[in-house]
């Protein structure tokens, strides 16, 4: 989820330079997803109670999409904020 992104402006698609539909700001930064699927990998590993040992977590040389979400999104602290955000933008799928 964090392809360089500079975490104060709206995430773009590398390949295309289009501003990313599924995406919201926080205080931190922007929580944003290339779809679905990667929208609830997010929110699945943030909702887990304990983040060692999972499927997410490969220990070979490739890093997972896990691994490479910022370091403010893995923080305990921010859960909750992050998950409201992933709620936001599921919310706002529904209004589409």
């Amino acid at each position: 989820m964090a392809l360089h992104q500079d975490r104060y402006e709206p995430a773009t698609d590398p390949y295309f330079g289009v501003r990313l539909w599924l995406q919201t700001e926080t205080r931190h930064g922007w929580v944003w997803a290339y779809n679905l699927e990667h929208l609830n990998l997010i929110r699945r590993f943030m909702q887990a109670p304990l983040r060692e040992g999972i499927p997410w977590h490969d220990h070979g040389r490739k890093m997972t999409v896990a691994a490479r979400l910022p370091a403010w999104m893995q923080q305990a602290r921010n859960r909750e904020e992050v998950l409201r955000a992933i709620a936001r933008i599921h919310a706002s799928l529904l209004r589409a």
